[in-house]
């Protein structure tokens, strides 16, 4: 029997020394002097990192691609029975302008359109005028004629199918279409 108090006594006392009690608090220690405060400076502004050119491994084909997707979904819209292009399609016709020069082996089709008034033949008519008007804008910037082509859809090929002013607004339009060869 003593044996087994003894160990009883043993764990008990493992179990005592292993549990957590709070250590007494550290004494008091006598105030140090307060270090002296030096004023900050500014640091001056860091030298903008610069990038390290690195080599393109993308072929001109996909470095053209990035480029035409930012003009992918862009239009020129043009008013009701009307083939003028408005001022505000002039950076659209440059920036087109911009990536043929950019890229000798790219060709446009300006694609006309028109909303759904109208015969097909005035329709058909009126979509190769505005097709030919960007054509004409895209010659007088630089671009050799011979990488343009037009084609009308007339009234055939609408982006919206409502009909009220909102969708005959979307569907009177010239769209660009590169394609490389």
């Amino acid at each position: 029997m003593t044996k087994r108090f003894a160990v009883i006594l043993g764990s008990a006392l493992t179990v005592a020394a292993c549990s957590s009690t709070p250590l007494p608090p550290a004494p008091i220690s006598a105030p140090q002097a307060a270090a002296p405060v030096r004023p900050t400076v500014a640091a001056a502004p860091a030298a903008p990192v610069q990038a390290v050119p690195v080599a393109n491994k993308q072929s001109p084909f996909q470095t053209f691609e990035q480029a035409d997707v930012l003009l992918a979904n862009e239009s020129i819209f043009f008013d009701y029975n009307k083939s003028l292009i408005k001022p505000d399609a002039d950076s659209l016709i440059s920036q087109h302008a911009k990536l043929l020069d950019s890229y000798p082996e790219d060709v446009v089709t300006v694609q006309g359109n028109c909303d759904e008034r109208g015969s097909s033949e005035y329709n058909l008519a009126l979509g190769q005028r505005r097709a030919d008007a960007v054509k004409e804008k895209l010659v007088l910037l630089g671009v050799p004629a011979a990488r343009i082509d037009t084609v009308s859809f007339g009234k055939e090929k609408p982006r919206l199918t409502c009909h009220e002013e909102k969708c005959w607004k979307e569907n009177r339009r010239d769209d660009f279409v590169d394609t490389w060869k």
